[in-house]
């Protein structure tokens, strides 16, 4: 990530932290944990794997719906832009659909994990040659949240992701098949 972009991630963290007082004191009957939520986000990544060697900033929008306070549903909308080095360049984006399991550590405060597909659209552009691979993957991650008013809260958290690639479709010049990415971001979330 960029300075800038280290810099909204700690103003957006700091202010977290300050308001979390005020999200613990609320009265839990105050608040329904279940409904459809909308989220964005913001954050970086590396990609790990031959030539993908690279980081860049990324952003996220969500949609999904909270069965209670220890499991969700969500479909996320990923853009990784572009990354790569020399003679391999990728471009990546994607929508994945996973399910979230949460454990409440107070009543606002929470740690989750979430594990779903990826289905990801990956054109990658090597030594004067075009491919464009569609393809599922699996992702897993991990997060905090907290609640700042009855609708809002604010979230940081870890993904994994993977993609493929055929190496045979650029005559064994490319020597990995596909890239990982470590992913960090913060966002927010507004339960309806």
């Amino acid at each position: 990530m960029n300075v800038k972009a280290k810099f909204a991630c700690a103003t957006f963290l700091t202010s977290a932290v300050l308001a979390a007082p005020a999200a613990w004191a609320q009265d839990s009957t105050a608040r329904d944990s279940s409904g459809f939520f909308i989220s964005g986000s913001y954050g970086g990544y590396k990609s790990h794997g031959g030539e993908f060697e690279d980081e860049n900033d990324l952003l996220g929008a969500s949609v999904g719906y909270q069965f209670n306070k220890f499991f969700a549903l969500e479909a996320d909308y990923i853009d990784f832009g572009n990354f790569g080095e020399d003679d391999v360049e990728g471009k990546l984006k994607g929508v994945g659909l996973g399910l979230i399991g949460r454990l409440p550590l107070t009543d606002s405060f929470g740690v989750y994990a979430k594990a779903g597909a990826f289905a990801s659209a990956f054109d990658v552009e090597a030594f004067d040659e075009d491919e464009t691979y569609d393809e599922v993957n699996p992702f897993v991650g991990a997060g905090v949240d907290f609640r700042v008013t009855q609708h809002l809260t604010a979230f940081a958290e870890y993904d994994r992701y993977n993609v493929d690639i055929d190496e045979d479709d650029f005559n064994g010049q490319v020597t990995n098949d596909g890239p990982d990415f470590d992913t960090g971001r913060v966002g927010l979330r507004f339960q309806f």
